[in-house]
């Protein structure tokens, strides 16, 4: 009788009987795809790899920032909110936390700092989303400048991550300051202008050519050599950031809303860091998209990425490139921002690329990006916040039926209010058809298509990565007794 019923029962192909661990989890996982609840629940226990597009300082929750700014007892301005190290003398808009405190104030202005430094209780009204988002990063200047400043938000990020199953990230740290190179002629601004006027792209190489000796004659290697040293290397290895389960490597960025002097020189250290150090393992541009001066020098600054590349062949980057919407620019310019990261820059991997399905001949860049293996970092709640971009107006289906490596990550899941876990979530509800091997490649690929340089350590996060999902897995088929 045992006999014909396990007969019967493989004719019918019975649900459970001889299926592999991560097809039960699939299952289940289809299952509870309409259960927002549940799919917090499984993404949390869920081990999620890296964390590939996620910048420091829009990382850290605005809670600690504040905690920082009243311990110092700095000034802030009762109106505009504006916090500083030393009031401005005789202006009596400006008051320290102390007095605050005294008054019995310091609790209303904390709340008010919160909706100020991330998008808590954002009403869509008062401001515009992209630049209620923006606006947050100067502020947060106050508590990451000087030495021992960023120690308190790594060890959030760390501690942060390790409690949501995260076991790596890649974060933009910081532009890297350098006051030995000034008085560069002021000229180079206006000469690379009119290049970029006339898309010439010999015309530009030779005036970088020119700016690059200046720089490099202002030592820029000797800044470079001491923000590794001085900031990476110490605050890393002293802070104790990598261990048994959890490794951060860093990404240099530079800010792209200044003049093109400024811009070269600010990469040419940051290439320069990145190739002597292991921990920096790429460099990235940051800043709105849609800024006047990135759209009027994007072109140029793919220029800088691709001569800067010959320099330097061994430095990898991502590019934020495509963070753009119909709407926030003129149609035209919607139609080649990330062709250009991907083809002149040769950037290695692509944030955001939301405008992808206005980007001429976008059927042969996806080919291009997925022969390549240029992955898409794609950041959904960020890109629903700032871009108005959700579902399916988002390009993310075009990228996977197209082969391109997809990672999930944040952005800046402080200003936000979010985590990695939310991003899966809106993942799983937003795009069910998506199965959770897929989503289970998703992550390993957070591994592959990371900029980590040591291999050894690369190879380790992947096989305890294995190791994790196999001990998920039995532990989702134990619980919901698949």
């Amino acid at each position: 009788m045992n006999k014909l019923i396990f007969i019967l029962c493989l004719s019918l192909a019975c649900p459970s009987w001889g299926q592999t661990s991560e097809t039960k989890v699939g299952n289940y996982l289809t299952g509870i795809n309409n259960n927002t609840a549940a799919l917090t629940a499984f993404f949390s226990a869920m081990p999620k790899g890296g964390d590939l597009h996620h910048h420091f300082s829009g990382s850290v929750y605005a809670e600690t920032y504040i905690s920082y700014v009243v311990q110092q007892d700095f000034a802030i301005n009762e109106s505009t909110l504006e916090v500083r190290e030393k009031a401005p003398a005789n202006d009596k808009n400006w008051v320290r936390f102390s007095n605050l405190k005294e008054r019995g104030l310091l609790t209303a202005f904390k709340q008010k700092l919160i909706q100020k430094w991330s998008v808590k209780d954002y009403n869509g009204i008062s401001n515009p989303s992209d630049k209620q988002f923006f606006e947050t990063f100067p502020a947060f200047n106050i508590a990451n400048d000087g030495p021992g400043r960023l120690d308190t938000g790594l060890l959030e990020l760390k501690r942060r991550a390790k409690s949501e199953n995260v076991s790596y990230i890649e974060t933009m740290l910081t532009t890297i300051h350098c006051s030995n190179i000034k008085g560069l002629d002021t000229t180079f601004n206006s000469q690379l202008g009119a290049a970029q006027a006339n898309r010439d792209e010999s015309k530009t190489n030779e005036i970088l050519d020119k700016l690059y000796r200046q720089i490099e004659d202002r030592n820029a290697k000797a800044c470079a050599t001491a923000f590794n040293n001085d900031v990476v290397k110490k605050m890393h290895y002293g802070l104790g950031i990598d261990d048994s389960t959890f490794t951060m490597r860093y990404q240099n960025f530079v800010v792209r809303v200044i003049p093109p002097t400024d811009v070269f020189k600010n990469l040419i250290v940051a290439f320069e860091s990145a190739n002597t150090c292991s921990l920096i393992v790429g460099v990235n541009i940051v800043a709105p998209e849609d800024n006047e001066i990135s759209m009027r020098d994007y072109w140029l600054h793919m220029q800088m990425y691709k001569y800067l590349h010959n320099k330097y062949p061994a430095v990898k980057y991502a590019m934020h490139a495509g963070e753009l919407a119909l709407g926030m620019v003129k149609p035209e310019e919607l139609t080649w921002h990330i062709n250009a990261a991907v083809r002149t820059a040769g950037a290695s991997r692509i944030g955001h690329g939301v405008d992808l399905p206005y980007e001429s001949k976008s059927q042969d860049l996806l080919k291009y990006m997925a022969g390549s293996g240029i992955p898409i970092e794609i950041n959904l709640g960020s890109n629903e916040f700032i871009l108005k971009v959700k579902n399916d107006e988002h390009p993310i289906e075009l990228y996977r039926n197209a082969g391109v490596p997809i990672v999930i990550c944040t952005d800046d899941a402080g200003v936000l209010r979010t985590n990695l876990t939310r991003q899966y979530v809106l993942l799983a509800r937003r795009y069910q058809d998506i199965p959770y091997k897929e989503i289970k490649q998703f992550v390993f690929n957070s591994i592959d298509y990371s900029f980590i340089k040591e291999e050894g350590v690369k190879e380790g996060l992947k096989e305890q990565l294995r190791k994790r999902f196999q001990n998920f897995e039995n532990d989702v088929i134990v619980t919901h007794k698949l």
